[in-house]
């Protein structure tokens, strides 16, 4: 993984939209970074890397990390940036408009390069960092009611967003998914789909799950994935066993996510090279989400 230049802040510093305060800091705090004019994109995605897709569980809209910036699905179907310009490389919605990211700052954009662990509690319009600033670019990213998991080279685990321990897992992961509840972490990886029921600190190799490229969980036992061959398959217990002879994707898949909305239906979204889309039939058809 490519190492970049330095450049500690304090813990705490605020960043996001011209007005917003800095929140408090351990070792000092400085001036909000006004965000570039955040507009809407009316192309099906908005840039070409898509590194994160979820919904808000408080404002029922779909988010878009990507190498621009956090961008949200408007009601006329366009894509509308929220927040500083930030290469969002690891994104992961942890509760309503409570995000977790990493990544690298867009020109002008005063952060740390990389930003390290960012927090937002407004749904991405500003972001306080809460560690390793400078040190960390977490490539893949999840999170549960028990912590923040991500890999920047190495596994890492927090309990808190501040301090941090080293995991157990020595192969480089695609994707990270953590069950809400924490009690599971799905890493999919060139050695197949690889599990840790400690935290991190040790993995086996999951026998029954197909070769994943990507995976997430949808609740404490829905896990979904996308195999190498563009497949959709779901497991209903906690991976023990799953359903593969689902819906193939037709274009190559970027980013994932599973939620149950208020009425317990699966959502899976996919996001692929020219769209997003969408199933609510447990992963047996895919459509555009904007159709």
């Amino acid at each position: 993984m490519t190492h970049h230049p330095r450049r500690r802040r304090g813990l705490g510093h605020a960043i996001g939209g011209a007005g917003i305060a800095a929140t408090l800091a351990l070792t000092g705090c400085s001036q909000g970074v006004s965000p570039q004019s955040p507009g809407r994109v009316a192309a099906e995605l908005p840039g070409s890397h898509v590194h994160g897709i979820s919904r808000d569980p408080g404002s029922g809209k779909v988010n878009l990390a990507t190498h621009t910036g956090l961008f949200v699905l408007q009601s006329d179907g366009s894509w509308q940036r929220v927040g500083p310009e930030v290469d969002l490389m690891g994104f992961a919605i942890v509760g309503p408009g409570t995000f977790y990211a990493s990544g690298h700052p867009g020109a002008g954009v005063d952060l740390p390069q990389p930003v390290g662990l960012i927090k937002s509690t407004d749904a991405g319009r500003t972001w306080s960092i809460l560690s390793r600033g400078g040190e960390s670019d977490f490539h893949a990213l999840t999170a549960s009611s028990t912590g923040v998991m991500g890999f920047d080279g190495a596994l890492r685990t927090t309990s808190d967003g501040k301090a941090w321990s080293l995991g157990g897992l020595n192969v480089l992961p695609s994707t990270l998914a953590a069950a809400p509840d924490g009690s599971r972490v799905l890493a999919t990886t060139e050695q197949g789909v690889l599990s840790s029921t400690d935290d991190g600190r040790t993995w086996v190799r999951l026998v029954s799950a197909p070769t994943l490229d990507m995976a997430a969980w949808a609740d404490s036992k829905t896990v979904v994935g996308v195999t190498n061959e563009g497949r959709v398959a779901v497991s209903a217990d906690a991976g023990r066993t799953w359903r593969s002879d689902l819906a193939t994707l037709s274009m190559r898949g970027q980013a994932l996510s599973a939620s149950r909305d208020k009425a317990g239906v699966l959502e899976i979204l996919v996001v692929g090279d020219r769209g997003v889309l969408q199933s609510r039939d447990n992963g047996a058809t895919l459509t555009d989400l904007r159709s």
